[in-house]
């Protein structure tokens, strides 16, 4: 069964809106700056990927507000806008035939802080129990789904910074599966203090900007956002003659089971999502047109998936990119909002640059688009994420109708 996107929503640092998202894309629009959301003075590092052009109450009524904390009010705002991107009437969405599948890393882990905060400074008593219901990863498709009045399935995936792309391959699986008509899909993050400390503390993140794939990459630097997609099935798509943005093909899942924050030495996990979403895509390696890399900017991570990527195309050389080089890493969200440029990308012509590509890397010998947008064939892409633990998830995209039927797909033809 085909799975088409029909709607795309964002909320990042470089743009609401698909629109803007692509346009800040396209251009190389950095969305890093100085951190405002809490106080990073004493922790050696002050830049993020912070969404600072939003404002919830313009997004949810007051209500939404109360009960529900950024990361959910992000990813609010992002379904919104997913929905009336595909074109939804409001309602038409009431029913068990409608899932919701979001990924994310913390959720909303800022509310537990400031609960420990509280508790710890002034007391049991001082714990305000409104705080209290708006704690835990699982309330973001809740709230997604009471706003959209989805019935069917509804999961969150917390898998590290390949979140996303677990959601994206679950919820194209659900449909696939005759177990929806209609997924309302993606990842959250939101900037918290105690994921930014840690990251500093593991000497991963960088100064003031991230470089992936350039020899003097220093790490990642951190962001925020939400990206939201609307799947629909094939005939669920058609009879309502609704605009197919993209296809959604294979996707590949593994973990490498080696280390908590390294690759593999030999990428044998990533390796083999990658081949993975190709094959299952029916397609072979040399199909594909551009690849959105995982990209974080730091030494083993480039330098692995740089690897992987001369394994699978050989001699070939398919142009790449990082889409964290602006955004920063929006670690359970990052690989939705990619998603989101990838479609943009297949519509569009263009591929996003990374920016910040300086000096090339011996270890990173891969066509990088470097600093400028590049125009080239856009009928099929891989999105790429290569997340902390081993998880690894690539999913492809396509054009409508670009990938092979999938009954030639069962029937075994293609593949990587």
């Amino acid at each position: 069964m085909r799975v088409f996107i029909t709607g795309l929503g964002v909320v990042s640092s470089i743009g609401l809106g698909k629109g803007e998202f692509f346009r800040s894309l396209a251009e190389g629009r950095s969305g890093i700056s100085p951190v405002e959301a809490f106080d990073v003075s004493n922790l050696g590092r002050e830049f993020a990927g912070e969404v600072k052009a939003w404002r919830p109450r313009d997004h949810l009524s007051a209500a939404e507000l109360r009960r529900t904390g950024r990361c959910s009010q992000m990813a609010l705002a992002a379904a919104r806008m997913a929905v009336a991107d595909a074109g939804i009437a409001d309602g038409a969405l009431r029913g068990e035939r409608t899932a919701i599948v979001l990924g994310t890393t913390m959720g909303e882990a800022d509310v537990l802080t400031d609960l420990d905060a509280a508790w710890i400074q002034k007391g049991e008593r001082a714990v305000r129990r409104a705080m209290i219901p708006k704690y835990g990863s699982t309330l973001l498709p809740i709230h997604v789904a009471r706003a959209l009045g989805a019935e069917g399935a509804v999961l969150t995936l917390p898998a590290a910074c390949a979140a996303g792309n677990y959601a994206i391959g679950f919820a194209a699986d659900l449909i696939r599966a005759g177990k929806a008509d209609v997924v309302v899909t993606g990842a959250a993050e939101m900037l918290q203090e105690l994921q930014y400390s840690g990251f500093v503390r593991l000497a991963a993140m960088a100064p003031a900007k991230c470089q992936p794939f350039d020899l003097n990459r220093q790490g990642l630097i951190l962001g925020e956002g939400a990206g939201i997609l609307v799947l629909e099935s094939e005939a669920y798509a058609v009879r309502r003659d609704a605009r197919l943005l993209a296809e959604v093909g294979g996707h590949g899942m593994t973990c490498d089971a080696y280390h908590i924050t390294r690759p593999h030495p030999d990428a044998v996990g990533s390796l083999e999502a990658m081949r993975q979403a190709i094959q299952r895509s029916g397609l072979l390696p040399d199909q594909i047109d551009f690849v959105n890399a995982h990209g974080t900017g730091t030494r083993h991570n480039d330098a692995a998936e740089a690897k992987v990527m001369r394994e699978i195309f050989g001699g070939r050389r398919v142009p790449i990119s990082s889409m964290k080089s602006m955004l920063g890493h929006t670690m359970g969200a990052a690989s939705a909002l990619e998603a989101i440029g990838c479609v943009m990308t297949l519509e569009s012509g263009v591929y996003p640059p990374t920016i910040g590509y300086e000096t090339p890397d011996p270890e990173c010998d891969v066509d990088v688009v470097a600093n400028v947008a590049r125009e080239g064939p856009s009928d099929i892409v891989l999105n790429n994420s290569l997340a902390f633990g081993g998880y690894n998830a690539v999913t492809c995209f396509a054009k409508p109708y670009k990938l092979p039927a999938p009954a030639a797909i069962d029937s075994g033809r293609g593949g990587a």
